[in-house]
């Protein structure tokens, strides 16, 4: 005589209902704001919409209009620059305050709370507060090189400095990645560094050849999180260049907001943002693929 039905790994009709139920929130939460919206713009960027009339059908008019598009090709080339000297930047300077504060100095607290408090601040009130650190006239950077005898460039108003300027601003909310890297440093077993401190290694040894491999796989998740929040680079810019000097940054975001909600391109903006996403996981897996012989993941 057979028993209940069950679900193939044991669970019972009843159960898997009751998960369901559990889980329904999320679910329906996820198809009305997330599936349906992403259904819906890949259907839109197939169509010349204008959000006051009837989409109608173009094909793939506007995937060869954005491969012609001058500001578009400026916009991706910017905010792909961008993504790489904030990355760069804000991997390498939280590698290294990460293992200063896990010292145990005097003070660390503090400093662990003032790297981290910038990272709770909404991105329009930290761009009004760059705004003034790089007014060229009275601002506390243009003062400060005026005061050591050197002549203050003119940061946002200058094409080679600008976004130079928004990538050094994003160097401030590292915070989140040195929370995480400081979490994963606390779990590289001590005989190691002991072992290569016997070996002769000094600390920037340690940190380059125990550190470093040691929080590989936290590396690897704070890069791909890195790469993925640099190519949304919108606050910023508009709020501080509007794009400028002469588009120089100008990103893909922007091109989208512009296109989607001042030019009343609905249709347009669709089709560019998908191209954005399709960047951003051309590029996280070329993350994931390159880091796959580096990151060793310790087993327990």
């Amino acid at each position: 005589m057979r028993g209940p039905a069950h679900a193939s790994d044991g669970r019972t009709p009843r159960e898997v209902a009751r998960g369901l139920l559990w889980a329904s929130p999320w679910l329906v939460g996820f198809a009305i704001f997330t599936a349906v919206p992403a259904v819906l713009s890949l259907w839109f960027s197939l169509t010349d919409y204008s959000l006051l009339e009837r989409p109608v059908f173009v094909g793939l008019a506007n995937y060869r209009e954005l491969a012609a598009d001058p500001v578009v090709r400026a916009a991706t080339r910017n905010t792909l620059a961008y993504a790489a000297m904030a990355v760069v930047g804000g991997t390498a300077l939280s590698l290294v305050l990460a293992p200063l504060l896990e010292r145990g100095l005097r003070g660390s607290g503090l400093v662990r709370a003032i790297v981290f408090a910038p990272t709770l601040a909404p991105p329009a009130s930290a761009a009004m507060v760059w705004l003034w650190l790089y007014n060229p006239g009275d601002g506390p950077l243009a003062r400060g090189l005026r005061a050591v005898g050197a002549s203050s460039p003119n940061f946002l108003g200058d094409a080679r400095w600008a976004l130079p300027s928004l990538a050094f601003m994003g160097l401030w909310s590292v915070g989140s990645a040195v929370v995480v890297y400081s979490a994963a440093i606390r779990g590289v077993p001590r005989a190691v560094y002991e072992a290569a401190e016997v070996d002769g290694a000094g600390p920037v040894s340690r940190w380059w050849h125990v550190t470093i491999p040691g929080i590989a796989p936290a590396v690897l998740f704070n890069v791909v999180m890195a790469v993925i929040w640099s190519l949304q680079l919108f606050a910023a810019p508009l709020i501080m260049t509007r794009g400028g000097p002469a588009l120089s940054t100008h990103t893909v975001s922007m091109s989208v907001y512009l296109n989607a909600f001042v030019y009343g391109r609905m249709g347009y903006a669709c089709a560019l943002a998908w191209v954005q996403l399709l960047i951003t996981l051309a590029l996280t897996i070329l993350v994931l693929a390159l880091a796959r012989r580096a990151v060793v993941y310790r087993a327990g």
